[in-house]
């Protein structure tokens, strides 16, 4: 006899920050697997544009506009999710942007943003979709950390602190949830290509680039791409029930020599 109800056959999914990168990437893979998938993102005509595409291609799809530091937009994007496509049986939570700077010279309240969207950002999507998976017993809370949390990164601003305090709730939760049927797992990306950081100078990159090959940050040019992300976040969710993938850090290959 099995020690737990296998996962639904269809798993609604809520997608933060699915507008590109790799929330937009997941939002394909989970929906070519036959899950709806609700988009939450600022750009929301972006999360449009993605969802009607998923609906053409026969997947069940919903777009809605959603700022992870605003509590009554969490809510509202919640809502109208689980109003059309069922209860949430997955959150991914990947909203989010990096600002680059010295710690000392981000001036502070860009250094709160960067923390409220990153770190509160992702507690206020757990907050209001926690209950209702713990009332049914199971669900998956995925958070995209990043590979920043364990080895800080020069000129990463706040968001090296912000994701280091991601992965630690993530870790927070596993534990208060241990026994609830609820997993809370950490999809930690290594360099990956994405429009995250891109509006910045060559002023300001160039020195980030020095810094980190100073430090052993940059050993080959070769970057992730975000279907790579996907593939991962897709793995912790389809692991059958009874098995937990905590932590999947994805690092890209070197060229081959």
């Amino acid at each position: 006899m099995p020690r737990f109800e296998p996962h639904p056959t269809r798993r609604p999914a809520l997608i933060a920050g699915a507008s590109s990168g790799i929330g937009a990437a997941t939002a394909v893979a989970l929906a070519e697997l036959g899950h709806p998938v609700a988009l939450g993102a600022r750009r929301v005509e972006l999360c449009e544009e993605l969802a009607g595409k998923i609906r053409a291609d026969g997947g069940d799809a919903l777009a809605h506009r959603l700022d992870v530091t605003d509590a009554d937009s969490v809510d509202a994007f919640v809502t109208a999710a689980e109003d059309a496509l069922g209860p949430a049986e997955i959150l991914v939570s990947g909203a989010g942007d990096i600002e680059f700077a010295l710690v000392q010279d981000m001036d502070p309240e860009s250094f709160l943003r960067q923390v409220h969207v990153h770190l509160v950002g992702a507690q206020r999507l757990v907050h209001r979709v926690l209950p209702g998976m713990l009332a049914r017993k199971r669900g998956d809370l995925v958070l995209i950390g990043s590979d920043c949390a364990p080895q800080p990164r020069p000129r990463t601003g706040a968001y090296t602190a912000a994701k280091a305090g991601l992965e630690a709730m993530a870790t927070q939760l596993r534990m208060e949830l241990e026994g609830t049927g609820i997993r809370s797992s950490v999809v930690r990306p290594g360099p990956t290509l994405t429009n995250m950081g891109m509006n910045s100078t060559p002023e300001v990159v160039g020195p980030l680039l020095e810094d980190w090959q100073r430090w052993g940050f940059a050993r080959h040019p070769y970057m992730l791409r975000a279907s790579d992300l996907a593939a991962a976040v897709v793995a912790v969710v389809s692991a059958p029930r009874g098995a937990h993938l905590v932590l999947v850090e994805v690092q890209p290959e070197a060229p081959l020599k």
